[in-house]
């Protein structure tokens, strides 16, 4: 059953939203106006289901009443089976946009892939996973910004760490984190056989100040000279940094820009970014979070999906979701992959709000 009075209070305060909006007071007050518009944009999409549902629930009352005429029942029976469907649909849609949100969601995202397993095929394949990532924030309209780059000597990657910039990133892009399988025949492989190898990815909500206080005395902050490409100026300016947070023992690096107050500026959000992690997994385990739950801990011992070169097969274990579409996937058409992760998310959530 939907919560019917909860959804009349959710659509009077929109009406109370859109008149507000209408009021030079509101519309002169910056800060007021952005704050109203932000809350009825989240509101939007649930009030209209709602006012749809009303709609057809009205039409369904109507065409029960034209089944006892015999010159319209056989258009009622057909428009009746048509609205009950779409009854049920509006209301699983409700259901899920009545779900309480994860606060992080529409964040931006940290993004972390290092070879794992398997030598230099392994950095082989983290550099495929990152370029997977890459056009599929492409296709989004996100931005994907290089913070740390460690090259490997046969063109794959030790290990990327990369600013993802755009709408609702981190509700994407959450549940990639953990140890990706590749099974491929390596390039270097005289006798054609299958080489199995591994990358981890982690995916971390980027944190705003607020949301973790870092104290000075915690910091200890070394410039080096950067060690990537770009020339003499990269290599003769200390611009790099070494960031590392004594408490915890988490160092970073960053080195892509060429001023040291950039690079401590994205050495500070990486560092926030773990620090985020770290308070949210603790708070995670002691409330046992479903999120968490449905898709493991996000621990990097754990294999999420295996990546079958041979078969063109892609299959992702915690869902059980297997699909022969590598080739498309691995050139960053992992939208069905996110899709489907994201409803057995909401299924589980779902599940959860109705049990007593």
């Amino acid at each position: 059953m939907l919560p019917v009075d909860k959804l009349e209070s959710i659509e009077a305060r929109y009406r109370e939203i859109e008149d507000l909006l209408c009021r030079p007071a509101v519309t002169t007050d910056a800060q007021r106006l952005t704050k109203l518009t932000k809350e009825r944009a989240e509101l939007q999409e649930l009030v209209e289901a709602f006012r749809r549902l009303r709609v057809v629930q009205d039409e369904i009352a109507e065409n029960k009443a034209a089944l006892k005429d015999p010159e319209l029942r056989e258009l009622a029976e057909a428009e009746l089976a048509e609205l009950g469907a779409e009854r049920e649909q509006l209301e699983r849609r409700i259901h899920l946009l009545l779900l309480p949100k994860d606060p992080n969601d529409a964040r931006n995202t940290i993004l972390e892939i290092r070879a794992g397993t398997g030598g230099e095929e392994a950095a082989l394949f983290a550099a495929d996973l990152f370029r997977m990532y890459q056009r599929f924030a492409e296709s989004r309209g996100w931005s994907v910004e290089v913070i740390s780059l460690s090259a490997a000597s046969a063109g794959g990657i030790k290990e990327v760490i990369a600013m993802v910039q755009g709408k609702d990133v981190y509700s994407h892009l959450r549940f990639e984190s953990g140890v990706h399988r590749v099974q491929r025949v390596p390039a270097t492989e005289s006798q054609g056989r299958i080489h199995t190898s591994t990358a981890t990815v982690a995916v971390l909500p980027e944190a705003d100040d607020v949301d973790v206080a870092i104290d000075d005395k915690d910091l200890k902050i070394t410039k080096t000279a950067a060690s990537g490409a770009g020339g003499q100026h990269v290599n003769t300016t200390n611009s790099a940094i070494n960031l590392l947070h004594v408490p915890t023992g988490i160092m970073v690096r960053s080195e892509q820009e060429r001023s040291q107050h950039q690079n401590l500026a994205k050495a500070m959000a990486i560092l926030r970014a773990k620090l985020l992690e770290i308070a949210e997994r603790e708070q995670a385990d002691a409330i046992r979070d479903e999120r968490r739950n449905m898709v493991g801990t996000g621990d990097r011992s754990e294999k999420i999906r295996t990546y079958n070169y041979p078969q063109n097969r892609v299959t992702d274990h915690r869902i059980g979701l297997t699909l022969h579409s590598l080739d498309k996937i691995i050139d960053g058409d992992i939208g069905a992959l996110i899709e489907a992760l994201r409803s057995e998310h909401q299924a589980r959530q779902l599940e959860e709000q109705s049990r007593p």
